[in-house]
């Protein structure tokens, strides 16, 4: 069966249904147990009417799927979102409620369907620190049930729920590192500004500190090495970006370099626990790239590429032998299809194809872009335009991230296709602050809420009309959670420029905001203090920036979705705005969902969502005829 990726077509593409977007996929989340024995995958189960995510697993013989899959978790109120094998009879996963992201941990029995709630504990958080490969009937825990502010570490049994504290957390502890055999050798101090990487020699030794910095530096834990003895970070202390660095915790202040890219930060390092080595480190500029350490790991990455033209390629999942994984082939135009692959054989099986109701040749690509701000700083983005249509005055819907300390990146996005099959152009800017982009670039953003930040985009659209591309008249602006509040900040700050703005959970009021957020975020309090302002000694400021503060500016017709249940953005937030809104008559859509928590994740509310999306950027928008309806 040849999978290269379909051609774009030149012509405009037909409109697919809403649903098709955003449908739960038929199966996805595939992984291999450890043996190779059993494939599970996450499939939808109907639940009155609607569906919901939930776990199944189907026996593997000679290295493809055979049996019946069996239904293995009963979720009925939200998706299981992802799971992992412990062993080769045991399925992990987590489930919050209502959005809340109060998640519990559960071990489920692949063989008896057996439920097991390893963390029963009401309004507490938590979450895998280490999955213990090795031990095959315990995890490590990190959760905050003690003390709302602050994650201890546990061994938990799988099977009795018995958890034994192996690291107690002071109050000051943001993150913990394990050595290969599961030991608790590294954490994470932070009072906020200042921040101190501690190390113990064996978890029964007091932790001492060997790095202390401030919060701008970052010395990042990733693994360590085969002897347990040096440890892998991610560093950026002497440079911009983030660079993959080995230390020495006797001589902790001489980094040993590993592999750098002076532009862009490095996200992430593999480690084969099989081989003991070094396999990949990774960063994102336009697209992700890949730097190779091990001759095995290259080959086998050109092969998958080969065998799967036109995509790329990732491994989602690995048997403990690393001779068969999961692999995911992927493009801007398709989530495309998963594969079981083996590494003796050198053969693809096919899984299945994640949305096949989508055609990729229909789907539109993601060009990447870049500008000069206003003061001169490059900043990068996305453009994506619809399909076999002139890209010149067309009706563009710009779509600042959230974040805001995170970036859009190359990919197929399921909104961003669903707008360009509508005949909207997309602009996703990755503005200062945006991560991957070095240090510097990160700064750039402390205290620029609603500044600077929001001026980047008011360039990126500015870039856009100088293009011809966009229609000046045909404006729209939607984004979610820090998206949300560029959105409002964008029709308090240019009144004039759009013509419909949608906030999705977003922030409106920078004062009251950082007063309603989680217990656990309270430690690094002082640091957001820094990074986007303090309430007392910015107050002004803080006022100046603050959407719902300043409602007398806007004109726009604004449509604002909101999850009860969010406990980053309360719901405040938007009440707020609606209220200031209303006050003064100005158009405003309201939705609120009882189940939802910090973006929709039920498939009903997001079919919802989009439909009320849709009527309200087709009525304020008005883009060309609708096309025939492709069936």
């Amino acid at each position: 069966m040849n999978f290269s990726l379909a051609e774009q077509q030149n012509a405009p593409a037909p409109r697919y249904a809403l649903r098709d977007f955003f449908q739960n996929p038929q199966r996805s989340g595939y992984a291999l147990s450890d043996d190779g024995s059993m494939l599970g995958f996450l499939q939808p189960v109907n639940v009155d009417g609607n569906t919901r995510m939930n776990v199944f697993v189907q026996p593997l013989k000679n290295g493809q799927p055979a049996g019946k899959a069996i239904q293995l978790t009963q979720e009925t109120e939200r998706d299981v979102d992802g799971f992992f094998w412990k062993g080769p009879n045991s399925i992990v996963y987590a489930k919050d409620f209502n959005g809340d992201e109060n998640y519990h941990v559960l071990a489920v029995n692949a063989k008896t369907a057996e439920v097991k709630d390893l963390t029963p504990f009401d309004g507490a958080r938590a979450g895998i620190q280490d999955d213990l490969e090795d031990d095959p009937n315990h995890l490590l825990i990190a959760h905050n049930d003690r003390n709302p502010e602050a994650f201890d570490v546990y061994r938990v049994n799988i099977h009795t729920g018995e958890q034994t504290l192996v690291a107690e957390n002071p109050g000051n502890i943001i993150g913990w590192q394990t050595d290969h055999n599961g030991h608790v050798r590294l954490a994470i101090a932070s009072d906020g500004l200042h921040t101190a990487l501690l190390y113990r020699p064996d978890e029964s030794s007091p932790f001492a500190p060997i790095i202390q910095t401030d919060f701008r530096t970052d010395v990042n834990p990733q693994f360590f090495d085969k002897d347990n003895q040096k440890f892998y970070a991610l560093s950026n202390r002497g440079r911009d970006t983030a660079a993959l660095v080995l230390i020495d915790p006797n001589t902790p202040d001489e980094e040993q370099l590993i592999f750098e890219n002076g532009k862009y930060d490095l996200l992430g390092a593999g480690y084969s626990r099989l081989r003991h080595v070094l396999t990949a480190a990774f960063f994102e500029a336009d697209k992700l790239h890949f730097h190779f350490f091990d001759e095995i790991s290259a080959i086998r990455h050109q092969r998958l590429k080969d065998l799967l033209p036109g995509y790329e390629v990732s491994l989602q999942s690995a048997t403990r032998d690393e001779r068969t994984f999961v692999v995911a082939a992927y493009s801007d135009r398709t989530q495309g299809h998963r594969f079981i692959y083996h590494d003796d054989t050198q053969q693809l099986h096919h899984l299945g194809e994640i949305n096949s109701a989508l055609n990729p040749a229909h789907m539109a690509t993601m060009r990447p872009i870049r500008f000069k701000a206003r003061d001169g700083l490059e900043i990068h983005g996305y453009l994506t335009l619809p399909v076999g249509i002139e890209a010149k005055d067309l009706p563009v819907v710009v779509n600042p991230h959230g974040g805001p300390w995170a970036r859009d990146s190359w990919g197929f996005n399921p909104e961003v296709q669903f707008l360009a099959n509508r005949g909207y152009a997309v602009l996703q800017i990755n503005f200062r602050g945006s991560t991957g982009y070095g240090r510097t670039f990160w700064e750039a953003s402390f205290g620029q809420w609603g500044l600077a930040m929001q001026d980047d985009i008011s360039d990126g659209v500015a870039w856009l009309l100088k293009q011809r591309i966009a229609d000046p008249n045909k404006l729209a602006i939607y984004g979610g959670s820090y998206g949300g509040y560029a959105t409002l900040m964008a029709i308090c700050k240019t009144p004039d420029v759009y013509a419909a703005a949608i906030d999705y959970v977003g922030v409106s009021n920078l004062l009251t905001f950082m007063d309603t957020i989680p217990p656990y975020w309270r430690p690094l309090l002082e640091k957001m203090y820094t990074m986007v302002g303090h309430p007392e000694k910015d107050k002004d400021r803080l006022e100046a920036t603050s959407p719902s503060l300043n409602a007398q500016h806007i004109k726009t017709p604004l449509f604002i979705a909101q999850g009860a249940h969010d406990p980053r953005v309360n719901k405040a937030e938007s009440d707020q705005m609606v209220n200031a809104l209303k006050a003064r008559e100005v158009e405003v859509e309201y939705m609120v969902k009882d189940n939802e928590g910090h973006g929709f994740h039920n498939e009903e509310n997001k079919f919802e969502f989009y439909e009320r999306m849709e009527q309200f950027l087709e009525h304020h928008l008005e883009p060309k005829p609708k096309r025939k309806t492709h069936k």
